[in-house]
């Protein structure tokens, strides 16, 4: 399968959103409401350091994915009803809901901004579940009118206990690794980090080295930067048999940072403070 179009299609037409945070998840998991505003305010500047605690959302700088999915293999539809902001924390969600076109929904976050040469950073905590898929990545693709280019964290939760990295350059996957956790993915909040430059890769678990690429072939284009969680009935040797869930799964990020290649720590939980 080709993966370029497996992943979000970024609509640059689509409109500035508002949002109402509800304090109740319900059966729709609509926790956040969404409407047209007329401009964004304040967005990042493309390869700005910054660091996302997610005291509020952010529509300046996150970009909710709605109303479309990337293709055959995927067998939800990305929904602004899929992702909750709570103060401290943004959760993304799988569950039950058919439409005209898709049985389920998920939730999805994408940067306005793009990133260069640096350190991407995330807290995150997944639930188990067999056929699904929780990711913290890069990407920028033909949609953007870039070639493939892409760093990958990918948990395909019906194995919680590992986590698996990879790259694709010029559209050719690259690089790839499966990295076991010393506590699964749904037990414990784990911080995902990646530090890129020009002719290294290297890849954290809790401050912790797990894969380094030092490769004349490595990514070379600026990409934005993706939060995911979704679902395949087809991709079964990949991602497992997928498994109707009986509630609800969710992908819990408790932050998220980016420091230009060259700056320093920007705050404790940070490798870059541990090298």
């Amino acid at each position: 399968m080709d993966m370029a179009m497996m992943k979000s299609k970024f609509r640059p037409d689509a409109p500035a959103m508002s949002v109402v945070r509800r304090s109740r998840i319900g059966m729709a998991v609509g926790a956040l409401v969404l409407g047209a505003a007329t401009a964004v305010a304040g967005a990042d500047a493309d390869n700005a350091s910054f660091l996302d605690d997610f005291t509020t959302f952010d529509m300046s700088r996150w970009y909710i994915s709605d109303g479309w999915s990337n293709g055959d293999h995927q067998n939800c539809l990305w929904s602004q009803d899929a992702v909750a902001h709570e103060e401290g924390r943004l959760s993304l969600y799988f569950y039950a809901d058919t439409s005209e076109t898709h049985e389920y929904k998920c939730g999805e976050i994408q940067s306005r901004a793009v990133f260069g040469h640096g350190t991407y950073e995330a807290r995150l905590r997944t639930n188990e579940g067999s056929g699904l898929n929780a990711a913290f990545f890069t990407y920028i693709g033909p949609v953007h009118g870039e070639r493939h280019d892409e760093i990958d964290f990918e948990i395909l939760t019906a194995n919680t206990s590992e986590v698996t990295v990879n790259t694709y350059v010029d559209g050719e996957p690259k690089h790839g690794a499966i990295h076991p956790l010393e506590q699964a993915a749904n037990d414990a909040f784990h911080i995902y980090s990646f530090t890129w430059e020009p002719d290294r890769l290297s890849f954290f678990v809790d401050g912790a080295l797990i894969h380094t690429v030092e490769d004349d072939e490595l990514p070379i284009t600026d990409q934005k930067m993706y939060f995911s969680l979704w679902g395949s009935d087809t991709l079964s040797d990949w991602m497992g048999p997928f498994e109707h869930p009986a509630g609800p799964k969710r992908m819990d990020i408790d932050w998220v940072a980016f420091t230009a290649l060259g700056e320093d720590c920007q705050f404790p939980d940070s490798v870059l403070c541990e090298q």
